[in-house]
Protein backbone atom coordinates (compact mmCIF):
# COMPACT_ATOMS: atom_id res chain seq x y z
CA UNK A 1 0.00 0.00 0.00
CA UNK A 2 1.37 3.32 -0.90
CA UNK A 3 2.59 5.68 1.78
CA UNK A 4 0.03 8.83 2.90
CA UNK A 5 2.25 11.79 1.82
CA UNK A 6 -0.29 14.48 3.08
CA UNK A 7 -3.45 14.30 4.99
CA UNK A 8 -5.46 16.77 4.92
CA UNK A 9 -8.03 17.07 8.14
CA UNK A 10 -11.25 19.51 8.40
CA UNK A 11 -9.09 21.83 7.76
CA UNK A 12 -10.65 26.15 8.21
CA UNK A 13 -8.09 28.86 7.22
CA UNK A 14 -8.08 32.05 5.96
CA UNK A 15 -6.03 35.21 5.59
CA UNK A 16 -5.01 36.50 9.41
CA UNK A 17 -6.87 40.00 10.61
CA UNK A 18 -9.74 39.44 7.70
CA UNK A 19 -11.80 37.62 9.78
CA UNK A 20 -12.94 35.80 6.98
CA UNK A 21 -12.84 31.72 6.32
CA UNK A 22 -11.85 30.82 2.91
CA UNK A 23 -11.01 27.02 3.76
CA UNK A 24 -14.29 25.89 5.18
CA UNK A 25 -13.80 22.11 6.52
CA UNK A 26 -11.67 20.53 3.40
CA UNK A 27 -10.58 16.79 3.92
CA UNK A 28 -7.88 15.27 1.43
CA UNK A 29 -5.43 12.37 1.56
CA UNK A 30 -2.72 12.44 -1.13
CA UNK A 31 -0.59 9.33 -1.12
CA UNK A 32 2.81 8.68 -3.03
CA UNK A 33 2.77 8.02 -6.78
CA UNK A 34 -0.85 10.42 -7.03
CA UNK A 35 -1.54 12.88 -8.97
CA UNK A 36 -4.29 14.90 -7.90
CA UNK A 37 -6.17 17.81 -9.54
CA UNK A 38 -7.76 20.62 -8.45
CA UNK A 39 -10.48 22.47 -10.08
CA UNK A 40 -12.96 24.85 -8.78
CA UNK A 41 -14.23 28.74 -9.77
CA UNK A 42 -12.08 32.40 -9.10
CA UNK A 43 -12.34 33.17 -5.62
CA UNK A 44 -13.09 29.73 -4.27
CA UNK A 45 -10.05 29.05 -2.17
CA UNK A 46 -7.65 26.96 -4.77
CA UNK A 47 -4.90 29.26 -3.95
CA UNK A 48 -5.20 30.01 -0.48
CA UNK A 49 -4.69 26.65 0.34
CA UNK A 50 -1.81 26.15 -1.79
CA UNK A 51 -0.44 29.41 0.23
CA UNK A 52 -1.48 27.35 3.23
CA UNK A 53 0.54 24.15 2.61
CA UNK A 54 3.09 26.29 1.97
CA UNK A 55 3.58 27.86 5.08
CA UNK A 56 3.00 31.88 3.11
CA UNK A 57 3.14 34.46 5.96
CA UNK A 58 -0.63 36.31 6.57
CA UNK A 59 -2.47 32.92 6.37
CA UNK A 60 -3.98 31.51 9.70
CA UNK A 61 -5.46 28.17 10.04
CA UNK A 62 -8.09 28.35 12.91
CA UNK A 63 -9.27 24.55 12.90
CA UNK A 64 -8.33 20.92 11.77
CA UNK A 65 -5.03 19.71 11.32
CA UNK A 66 -2.34 18.63 7.89
CA UNK A 67 -0.21 15.89 8.67
CA UNK A 68 2.96 15.16 6.35
CA UNK A 69 4.90 11.92 6.11
CA UNK A 70 3.64 11.60 10.07
CA UNK A 71 4.48 15.47 11.14
CA UNK A 72 2.46 17.58 11.93
CA UNK A 73 2.86 20.26 9.13
CA UNK A 74 1.52 23.49 10.78
CA UNK A 75 4.16 23.06 13.59
CA UNK A 76 7.05 23.46 11.01
CA UNK A 77 8.48 26.98 9.50
CA UNK A 78 8.02 27.68 5.97
CA UNK A 79 11.66 26.94 4.97
CA UNK A 80 11.49 23.44 6.95
CA UNK A 81 8.46 22.73 4.85
CA UNK A 82 10.23 23.17 1.65
CA UNK A 83 13.78 21.56 2.83
CA UNK A 84 11.28 18.37 3.67
CA UNK A 85 10.17 17.97 0.29
CA UNK A 86 7.38 20.71 -0.62
CA UNK A 87 7.34 22.63 -3.63
CA UNK A 88 4.93 25.10 -4.58
CA UNK A 89 5.08 26.52 -8.29
CA UNK A 90 3.06 29.95 -8.41
CA UNK A 91 0.61 30.90 -10.71
CA UNK A 92 2.58 33.92 -11.13
CA UNK A 93 6.80 33.74 -10.22
CA UNK A 94 8.36 36.12 -8.41
CA UNK A 95 10.97 38.14 -10.13
CA UNK A 96 13.63 39.18 -7.81
CA UNK A 97 16.40 41.89 -9.02
CA UNK A 98 19.78 41.44 -7.99
CA UNK A 99 20.18 37.81 -7.39
CA UNK A 100 21.41 35.80 -10.46
CA UNK A 101 19.40 32.50 -11.52
CA UNK A 102 22.43 30.68 -10.74
CA UNK A 103 23.40 31.44 -7.23
CA UNK A 104 19.40 31.24 -6.31
CA UNK A 105 19.33 27.68 -7.15
CA UNK A 106 22.99 26.89 -6.08
CA UNK A 107 21.92 28.27 -2.24
CA UNK A 108 18.17 26.40 -2.40
CA UNK A 109 19.74 23.18 -3.64
CA UNK A 110 22.67 23.50 -0.63
CA UNK A 111 19.90 24.60 1.98
CA UNK A 112 18.14 21.51 1.37
CA UNK A 113 21.35 18.99 1.18
CA UNK A 114 22.71 20.94 4.43
CA UNK A 115 18.76 19.89 5.87
CA UNK A 116 18.89 16.13 4.37
CA UNK A 117 22.61 16.02 6.42
CA UNK A 118 24.38 15.76 2.77
CA UNK A 119 27.39 17.59 1.72
CA UNK A 120 26.95 20.87 0.05
CA UNK A 121 27.83 21.09 -3.48
CA UNK A 122 30.65 22.87 -4.87
CA UNK A 123 30.34 25.07 -7.56
CA UNK A 124 31.77 22.79 -10.31
CA UNK A 125 29.12 20.05 -8.85
CA UNK A 126 26.25 22.16 -9.25
CA UNK A 127 26.73 23.92 -12.61
CA UNK A 128 27.64 20.35 -14.00
CA UNK A 129 23.76 19.48 -12.53
CA UNK A 130 22.41 22.42 -13.17
CA UNK A 131 23.05 22.30 -17.12
CA UNK A 132 22.00 18.91 -17.86
CA UNK A 133 19.02 19.51 -16.17
CA UNK A 134 18.42 23.18 -17.67
CA UNK A 135 19.22 21.25 -21.23
CA UNK A 136 16.14 18.86 -20.80
CA UNK A 137 13.72 21.97 -20.41
CA UNK A 138 15.23 23.86 -22.96
CA UNK A 139 16.31 26.98 -20.46
CA UNK A 140 19.26 28.67 -21.98
CA UNK A 141 22.81 29.50 -19.91
CA UNK A 142 22.15 32.94 -21.07
CA UNK A 143 18.49 32.64 -19.05
CA UNK A 144 21.02 31.22 -16.60
CA UNK A 145 23.37 34.19 -15.77
CA UNK A 146 19.97 36.72 -15.52
CA UNK A 147 18.46 38.01 -12.47
CA UNK A 148 16.23 35.35 -11.10
CA UNK A 149 13.01 35.86 -13.64
CA UNK A 150 13.80 39.62 -14.14
CA UNK A 151 12.65 40.19 -18.07
CA UNK A 152 11.93 36.47 -18.42
CA UNK A 153 8.26 35.41 -20.50
CA UNK A 154 5.77 33.66 -18.86
CA UNK A 155 6.82 30.47 -20.50
CA UNK A 156 10.81 31.09 -18.82
CA UNK A 157 9.07 31.84 -15.37
CA UNK A 158 7.49 28.46 -15.65
CA UNK A 159 10.16 26.69 -17.25
CA UNK A 160 12.64 27.99 -14.37
CA UNK A 161 10.01 26.37 -11.77
CA UNK A 162 10.26 23.10 -12.92
CA UNK A 163 14.15 23.13 -13.41
CA UNK A 164 13.90 24.59 -9.55
CA UNK A 165 11.74 21.08 -9.12
CA UNK A 166 14.54 19.26 -10.94
CA UNK A 167 17.23 20.34 -9.09
CA UNK A 168 15.63 20.20 -5.46
CA UNK A 169 13.51 16.49 -5.80
CA UNK A 170 10.57 17.29 -4.07
CA UNK A 171 7.95 14.97 -2.27
CA UNK A 172 4.82 16.76 -3.05
CA UNK A 173 4.77 19.66 -5.68
CA UNK A 174 1.93 21.85 -5.80
CA UNK A 175 1.59 23.48 -9.20
CA UNK A 176 -0.91 26.77 -8.84
CA UNK A 177 -2.26 27.28 -12.35
CA UNK A 178 1.09 26.92 -14.07
CA UNK A 179 -0.89 26.65 -17.15
CA UNK A 180 -1.77 29.99 -16.60
CA UNK A 181 -0.50 32.41 -19.80
CA UNK A 182 1.28 29.45 -21.10
CA UNK A 183 0.95 28.73 -24.94
CA UNK A 184 0.56 25.28 -26.35
CA UNK A 185 4.54 24.86 -27.31
CA UNK A 186 5.46 26.18 -23.84
CA UNK A 187 2.58 24.17 -22.13
CA UNK A 188 4.04 20.92 -23.49
CA UNK A 189 7.92 21.39 -22.47
CA UNK A 190 6.13 22.33 -18.32
CA UNK A 191 4.26 19.64 -18.85
CA UNK A 192 6.86 17.02 -20.20
CA UNK A 193 9.08 18.65 -17.45
CA UNK A 194 6.40 17.49 -14.28
CA UNK A 195 6.09 14.14 -16.12
CA UNK A 196 9.70 13.15 -16.29
CA UNK A 197 9.74 14.34 -12.38
CA UNK A 198 6.98 12.25 -11.11
CA UNK A 199 7.95 8.87 -9.60
CA UNK A 200 5.72 5.93 -6.95
CA UNK A 201 7.62 8.33 -4.53
CA UNK A 202 6.38 11.32 -4.97
CA UNK A 203 2.70 13.27 -5.37
CA UNK A 204 1.35 16.31 -7.52
CA UNK A 205 -1.16 18.08 -6.69
CA UNK A 206 -2.63 20.15 -9.82
CA UNK A 207 -4.48 23.34 -9.46
CA UNK A 208 -6.04 24.17 -12.93
CA UNK A 209 -9.10 25.99 -14.18
CA UNK A 210 -8.37 24.52 -18.05
CA UNK A 211 -8.49 20.99 -19.09
CA UNK A 212 -5.08 21.14 -21.85
CA UNK A 213 -2.91 20.81 -18.47
CA UNK A 214 -4.68 17.09 -17.53
CA UNK A 215 -4.57 16.39 -20.91
CA UNK A 216 -0.85 16.29 -20.65
CA UNK A 217 -0.24 15.14 -17.26
CA UNK A 218 -3.10 13.07 -16.46
CA UNK A 219 -4.37 12.88 -12.83
CA UNK A 220 -5.51 9.74 -10.65
CA UNK A 221 -8.05 12.07 -9.26
CA UNK A 222 -9.95 15.04 -10.17
CA UNK A 223 -11.72 16.76 -7.00
CA UNK A 224 -13.85 19.99 -7.64
CA UNK A 225 -13.37 22.73 -4.83
CA UNK A 226 -15.72 25.44 -4.35
CA UNK A 227 -16.66 27.83 -1.08
CA UNK A 228 -13.92 26.34 0.51
CA UNK A 229 -14.41 22.54 0.77
CA UNK A 230 -14.30 19.77 -1.98
CA UNK A 231 -18.01 19.55 -3.44
CA UNK A 232 -17.38 16.07 -5.39
CA UNK A 233 -14.28 13.70 -6.66
CA UNK A 234 -13.49 11.58 -9.44
CA UNK A 235 -11.07 10.28 -11.81
CA UNK A 236 -10.07 12.28 -15.18
CA UNK A 237 -13.96 11.95 -16.76
CA UNK A 238 -15.25 14.16 -14.22
CA UNK A 239 -12.45 16.87 -15.73
CA UNK A 240 -13.97 16.44 -18.82
CA UNK A 241 -17.62 16.50 -17.70
CA UNK A 242 -16.54 20.02 -16.24
CA UNK A 243 -15.61 20.93 -19.59
CA UNK A 244 -18.95 20.83 -20.69
CA UNK A 245 -21.05 21.77 -18.12
CA UNK A 246 -19.26 24.08 -16.20
CA UNK A 247 -18.97 24.67 -12.62
CA UNK A 248 -22.66 25.63 -12.36
CA UNK A 249 -23.91 21.87 -12.90
CA UNK A 250 -21.08 20.87 -9.67
CA UNK A 251 -21.31 23.88 -7.25
CA UNK A 252 -23.05 23.48 -3.95
CA UNK A 253 -25.76 26.53 -4.05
Amino acid sequence: MNKKILQIKDLHAGVADHNKEIIKGLNLTIKAGEIHALMGPNGAGKSTLSYVLAGKADYTVTRGEIIYNEQNLLAMKPEERANAGIFLSMQYPVAIPGVSTNNFLKHALNAKRKYQGLPELNIAEFLQMMRSAAQELNVSNEMLKRDLNVGFSGGEKKRMEVLQMKLLQPQLAILDETDSGLDIDALRIVADGVKKLHNKENALLIITHHLDLLNLIEPDFVHIYNDGHIVQSGNKALAQELEQKGYKAFVEA
